[in-house]
């Protein structure tokens, strides 16, 4: 079995507020329990429809629907476990935050891989994770593997709200956050907080893929 242990993950979002054009609302974050997962992973399903990395990922309807659910667990499942699943309203979007020291879960993300990606396709993949082992930071850091916003909820200022909230903890606590994002189009609103680009992945035909580190503020 070839493990995700030489990298860190695949993607980070979906589309979320791409033109800032939102109004921000007085909404409150919620922690998700286990109970609540099922519903955070339909929101992500949905929010990750159209995302170019996961679509080149899973390109057929038929294999995302079967196997993206399977995807967030393994990518970001144990952030119910930590407490650290978030969701705003009837699960209009959700984030999935891994605290200093949690990981995604990477012999369940390799072994879903490796039966439900095609071979020449896999290649590429692993040499994504390769590069995104390069970027990802040594040092104790919140990470955000997933962030959506159903598409008829977006630009609502939602993925804003959901982002501060872990934010202000990594500025009082002087932890840097980190993601990768797997849309361009996200890119201007992770750098509104702060989030800065680190380089590009982009192997074969995969979408690029930008790592961004977001240093606390004093």
């Amino acid at each position: 079995m070839r493990s995700t242990r030489r990298a860190s993950t695949l993607s980070s979002l979906s589309p979320l507020e791409p033109n800032w054009s939102e109004t921000i609302v007085d909404v409150q974050v919620q922690t998700a329990g286990i109970n609540d997962q099922p519903r955070l992973i339909a929101t992500m399903s949905l929010a990750f429809s159209t995302d170019p990395a996961v679509r080149w990922l899973y390109p057929e309807p038929e294999s995302y629907l079967a196997n993206f659910p399977q995807f967030v667990t393994a990518f970001g499942g144990r952030a119910f476990e930590c407490g650290t699943a978030h969701f705003i309203g009837d699960v209009q979007a959700a984030a999935l935050w891994l605290p200093p020291g949690v990981k995604p879960n990477e012999e369940t993300l390799s072994s879903l891989f490796e039966r439900s990606v095609p071979e020449p396709r896999q290649e590429v993949l692993f040499a994504v994770f390769e590069q995104m082992g390069k970027y990802h930071p040594h040092e104790p850091h919140w990470y955000l593997p997933l962030i959506g916003v159903d598409p008829v909820q977006q630009r609502r200022g939602y993925g804003s709200i959901l982002l501060e909230h872990v934010l202000k903890t990594c500025d009082q606590d002087g932890i840097p956050a980190y993601l990768e994002s797997s849309n361009l189009e996200n890119i201007p609103l992770y750098q509104r907080h702060s989030f800065e680009v680190l380089g590009t992945i982009q192997v074969g035909n995969c979408p690029p893929v930008t790592p961004m580190l977001r240093r606390p503020l004093q």
